[in-house]
């Protein structure tokens, strides 16, 4: 498991990359402030669901931060998940570095 910093995930986008974005945060915070795309599995949710996800597709894990989402790459990447990164520094990074229209919280 790495990391990818906020401009590699735009680069991503804007290349059009076949990857899932996965954004573990909590109903409350997407409601806040989310990237469009993104699939939406809560932290806590992501032991019982983890199977929904593609294992032959690249995944890159949101969070507001960067921990919860290096969490939960660990996790996948332990349950087979061969191309799993970790978004370094999350949403909020994203929201001032790359789209500033999205609210930070």
């Amino acid at each position: 498991m790495s990391d990818i910093t906020v401009d590699e995930l735009a680069r991503w986008r804007r290349e059009g990359k076949n990857f899932v974005l996965l954004d573990v945060r909590e109903p409350y915070e997407v409601a806040a402030a989310a990237i469009d795309g993104s699939v939406t599995i809560p932290m806590r949710q992501i032991p019982q669901r983890f199977k929904e996800l593609p294992v032959d597709v690249p995944i890159a894990v949101l969070c507001h931060h960067g921990s919860r989402s290096e969490r939960v790459a660990a996790f996948l990447a332990g349950r087979g998940f061969p191309n799993v990164v970790n978004v370094d520094g999350g949403i909020d990074a994203y929201a001032r570095r790359v789209d500033p229209s999205i609210p930070r919280y």
